[in-house]
């Protein structure tokens, strides 16, 4: 169990550093993407661990000009009993704001979340 932790937070983390600042925004040469600060790794139901699959929970939600995380909502999931944990985690993530012309501003963002029991 703590081996899978560490690859969920792993994999979160590689998600927040490299994937999520390409997605959030068409980027132009006056605007910045949003970037977690604090990520957080969903709990991952019993059922599910035991079960041996690989989930996938794409959220949808906006980065509000404080870098709060504002009404998440799931896109779609593989597995139903994952999303409520994916919500859980994503309302606790905080980002440095984007910035359009140098100041701040709310973005949609969309990411997925992988919950990998390998």
């Amino acid at each position: 169990m703590q081996s899978l932790i560490l690859k969920l937070r792993t994999s979160l983390l590689l998600l927040a550093c490299f994937i999520l600042p390409a997605l959030s925004l068409k980027a132009d040469e006056k605007t910045e993407p949003p970037v977690p600060v604090r990520t957080v790794a969903p709990d991952v139901p019993a059922s599910f661990s035991r079960s041996g699959s690989v989930g996938l929970v794409t959220v949808n939600f906006v980065v509000d000009e404080k870098g709060n995380v504002q009404d998440p909502t799931i896109v779609k999931s593989t597995h139903a009993e994952l999303e409520q944990p994916a919500l859980a985690a994503i309302k606790k993530w905080r980002f440095k704001p984007a910035k359009k012309d140098g100041v701040a501003v709310a973005v949609h963002v969309t990411i997925p979340i992988k919950f990998d029991n390998q």
